[in-house]
């Protein structure tokens, strides 16, 4: 097969063959077609599309260009959840624990993060002692065992997704709503979960920056889902503002460990709930409004605190530092970020609180950075709130006094004050199934 003729093909606005986006998948795994025709190809696709039947073949050919797991011995309806990302976004720690109380299996293989702070793999990094590089065997006998395991993703996981991203990374190719989709459900078709629930973020704190987006985007991952014969729905939720208080990879497991023991800020509840639910009503639990009802109880009743306990012990973690979160680390130095005048907070640049983050040392800009687990943001005020001149809104914390100067000056700079009080959107804005 020649890779300039798929160039030419693409190019000219023709549908390519099941066998050509194959090839295109697995020459960029292995490595056998050059950095400069793949990326020839990907500017082709960005100008002239792909159509469904394309999306779902390059989707389950970049699936199949490395491992993919198999949970077939697993004993009961296999769940996963994936969010497209934002600032204080846990609710991973919340809604997995919750759907395990429920009987239902939630293998989950993770990934690190880039940017404002870790992802959920390094926030249970930070519970001492917790593994996440185990192998198959380890992975399946946990979920048997307990219901959930959380693991970090296999090197050998999609790699033909590794290639492409990072070409795409560099080629002003990343936009396409296609190319997002099949990234993002190849990692979730590898994973190899009956039912998925998507958490799609819209906001200033999302990659998507309104809602007509983040639909369309969801509504593509439901189609590739669907087309592979997975149980599939999305929620578009709000992140024009950080979800509940706390930032941070150790913050943000005491946050999610307060939020299962009844306790947690009512934004990060709601999602968590309503994720939650949308997962139980996909493995045939109910209806989603009795979904929300039985993920309330199981927090209420703490069977989902108590899986998570179980879950960490499980996985070699110090299952303590869950029951009494003062066991973690706090950072040598915090700085208190005062409101310069009296007046509402009426919009948060998330985004940027989340830069702010990043740079206290609570994320990486580098995969080889090392993360500070204790360093990150807690939020005293959010938008909507109203505070006096000299209240404090936030707490920074970090293990280097010499950043907070600029870090107090630019969270202050990411907000904007006012007179009066800005009106709430829903935190689920809307739902596609």
């Amino acid at each position: 097969m020649n890779f300039v003729d798929i160039i030419r093909k693409k190019r000219d606005g023709f549908e390519l063959s099941k066998e050509e986006i194959e090839y295109f998948a697995f020459s960029a795994a292995d490595g056998s077609v050059p950095d400069y025709q793949l990326s020839a190809l990907l500017m082709a696709i960005c100008f002239n599309g792909l159509t469904e039947r394309e999306t779902l073949d390059l989707t389950n050919a970049m699936a199949r260009s490395g491992d993919m797991a198999d949970l077939s011995a697993i004993n009961g309806i296999t769940g996963d959840k994936h969010s497209t990302g934002g600032v204080g976004d846990k609710t991973t720690l919340i809604v997995a624990p919750v759907v395990a109380s429920c009987g239902i299996k939630i293998a989950k293989m993770s990934g690190r993060g880039l940017g404002h702070t870790g992802g959920t793999v390094d926030k249970l990094e930070s519970i001492p002692g917790f593994g996440t590089f185990l192998d198959s065997d380890e992975f399946i006998s946990i979920v048997n065992e307990c219901g959930i395991c959380v693991t970090g993703q296999s090197g050998k996981l999609c790699p033909a997704d590794k290639k492409l991203y990072a070409l795409r990374d560099v080629t002003a190719t990343v936009d396409n709503v296609s190319l997002i989709a099949s990234s993002i459900m190849s990692k979730k078709l590898a994973g190899g979960a009956e039912c998925i629930v998507l958490d799609v973020k819209c906001g200033s704190g999302a990659f998507m920056k309104d809602e007509k987006s983040a639909t369309v985007l969801a509504e593509k991952m439901v189609e590739i889902g669907k087309g592979a014969g997975r149980k599939i729905a999305a929620l578009i939720t709000d992140m024009d503002v950080p979800l509940g208080h706390n930032i941070g990879n150790s913050l943000e497991i005491i946050e999610a460990v307060e939020t299962l023991k009844g306790n947690g800020p009512h934004d990060l509840t709601e999602i968590s709930v309503s994720l939650s639910a949308k997962l139980l009503e996909l493995a045939g639990k109910g209806t989603f409004e009795e979904c929300k009802g039985i993920a309330m109880t199981k927090i209420n009743d703490g069977s989902a605190f108590e899986k998570l306990c179980e879950m960490v012990s499980l996985q070699g973690g110090n299952e303590e530092y869950i029951r009494n979160t003062d066991l973690f680390p706090s950072a040598k130095f915090i700085y208190n970020v005062i409101m310069p005048e009296n007046g509402y907070i009426v919009h948060m640049d998330t985004a940027g609180i989340g830069s702010v983050c990043a740079s206290l040392g609570a994320g990486r800009m580098k995969k080889e950075d090392v993360i500070d687990s204790s360093a990150g943001i807690v939020l005293r005020k959010k938008t909507g709130d109203h505070a006096e001149k000299g209240d404090v809104i936030a707490v920074l914390y970090a293990n280097n006094d010499s950043l907070f100067e600029s870090a107090g000056q630019r969270f202050l700079s990411s907000l904007k004050f006012g007179n009066e009080k800005t009106e709430f959107k829903p935190l689920v804005l809307n739902t596609v199934e």
